[in-house]
């Protein structure tokens, strides 16, 4: 029998804001243990919360970046559960009139196109966080993230693999970033998910019983998670069992999961409206001015690179899903670079080297205008891609003008005909067997042959200057 995957995402995205969703505390990563937090955010008897609108701000532009309706008139609800990082007992958050809904992002898989549906996005607060190694044998709370104001965009079961759910992701990244709503760093958990899984025989119209997977915190995980937990559901289902809808704790270094509790219905929270805080009123003015503050998003911003610029759609698409990549392209472009050389350049040497020294797109060390002048000094034909390729390292190490650095490291490309001339004819008498090779109709000799003149030039030789030079030589023999 085959089986279809149907997944959905819950996913949070900690809002850029400077101060918390109900209080005036900072709202910023790091800080030591319950410095961050105040009364109100720790639950204290007797505190009234005062809602933060630049939090309903950036719940309202996630919402029409991601094509969702505004609900005009909405309120806040209490979600009661009890844990001890939650120190009211319940959180603080929406529940049958959310911000925002009905929306849908656009992804892109194995070049078929796909409509993602968003259910809801609503406003809520995050949590404490537990510290179980602290102490041994016990277990200490950290209330700096109480109170920190959250997204949550939840969608539709639309996805149906783990390479859709992995996209998807990927571009709500982008979309977030590109409003600057969310600064979507995982390793801070400013974006996690919540991945919910069932699995149904092809064909079958009704779903299968989903289970849930808290807190996924990077989007290779969530690929890991999902490809895991849907040959595990198809195993039970073939052996006769039935899958329990439960919630499951994903362990990405042992790339398993494993059950935590049954999974909760809304009456298990018991929502009821949150009597301490006022209706949120949305109008067409409040609407129209955020609506006005959004940017080019990413679909946009990679269809301008493809029509313009004459990057692929690939290319594009991959310049596009990072803004701090598009920015960087586009300041490029305005220093006098051209755009897909400039694109050549971000997508192999740097991104490998950002991968390499384990920094994101936006730490990139050097100054756009020092690429442009590295691909002008290259297509002057003053050095060659290979020496662009060391000038790019040493970029990262020590950030400065490329002219300063080729002339440091000598690495002025040799362009004088005779001088390399004499070179070939050097490598050419001492490699005879290539000669034989060439009249033999192996072509490869004179790759071999123009790796051994680049050897003698130190890298320095014109390497089209090279082949051209070799195969007149090869020629005449």
């Amino acid at each position: 029998m085959k089986f279809e995957t149907v997944i959905g995402l819950e996913v949070h995205a900690e809002l850029a804001t400077d101060s918390k969703i109900y209080c005036g505390c900072a709202n910023e990563f790091g800080g030591n243990t319950n410095t961050h937090c105040c009364p109100i955010c720790t639950g204290m008897p007797g505190v009234l919360p005062v809602l933060n609108k630049k939090v309903v701000d950036y719940g309202i532009k996630a919402g029409l970046a991601t094509n969702c309706e505004i609900t005009r008139v909405g309120k806040q609800d209490r979600k009661n559960y009890f844990y001890p990082d939650l120190p009211k007992a319940y959180q603080t958050s929406q529940y049958d009139l959310p911000l925002c809904v009905g929306g849908h992002i656009d992804i892109t898989v194995d070049g078929k196109k796909k409509s993602i549906g968003i259910t809801r996005i609503h406003i809520e607060e995050d949590a404490g966080k537990l510290l179980h190694e602290a102490i041994a044998g016990n277990t200490l709370v950290d209330y700096n993230r109480c109170g920190v104001p959250l997204i949550e965009i939840v969608t539709e079961p639309d996805m149906r693999s783990a390479e859709e759910a992995r996209e998807f992701l990927e571009t709500l990244k982008s979309i977030l970033e590109y409003t600057k709503v969310s600064d979507c760093k995982m390793q801070e958990g400013s974006l996690r998910c919540d991945v919910n899984v069932s699995v149904r025989p092809e064909g079958q119209k009704e779903f299968g019983t989903r289970t849930e997977m808290k807190n996924v915190n990077s989007f290779s995980a969530a690929f890991r998670a999902i490809e895991y937990e849907a040959k595990r559901q198809i195993t039970e289902i073939t052996c006769g069992n039935e899958i329990i809808q439960e919630t499951r704790r994903w362990d990405d270094s042992k790339g398993m999961s494993y059950a935590m509790r049954s999974k909760e219905e809304a009456q298990d929270y018991r929502y009821f409206p949150e009597p301490d805080l006022v209706p949120i009123v949305v109008d067409d003015e409040w609407i129209n001015e955020i609506k006005a503050s959004i940017p080019e998003l990413p679909n946009q911003r990679k269809e301008r690179y493809v029509n313009e610029y004459g990057l692929t759609e690939y290319d594009a698409g991959q310049i596009t899903m990072s803004m701090y990549l598009a920015d960087y392209l586009d300041e490029c472009v305005k220093c006098g670079a051209k755009a897909k050389l400039a694109s050549n350049w971000i997508l192999s040497d740097i991104s490998k080297l950002l991968n390499e020294n384990n920094l994101e797109p936006s730490q990139i060390p050097f100054e756009a205008k020092y690429l442009a002048k590295l691909i002008e000094i290259i297509e002057s034909g003053t050095i060659s891609n290979t020496a662009g390729k060391k000038v790019i390292e040493e970029l990262f190490v020590n950030p400065r003008d490329p002219e300063i650095i080729v002339k440091e490291k000598g690495l002025v490309q040799i362009n004088d005909e005779s001088e390399l001339l004499n070179i070939v004819v050097e490598i050419i008498n001492n490699n005879p067997q290539s000669v034989i090779d060439y009249k033999g109709g192996k072509d490869k000799a004179i790759g071999f042959l123009v790796g051994q003149t680049m050897r003698a030039t130190k890298g320095k030789g014109n390497p089209q200057m090279l082949n051209k030079l070799i195969k007149e030589e090869l020629d005449r023999r």
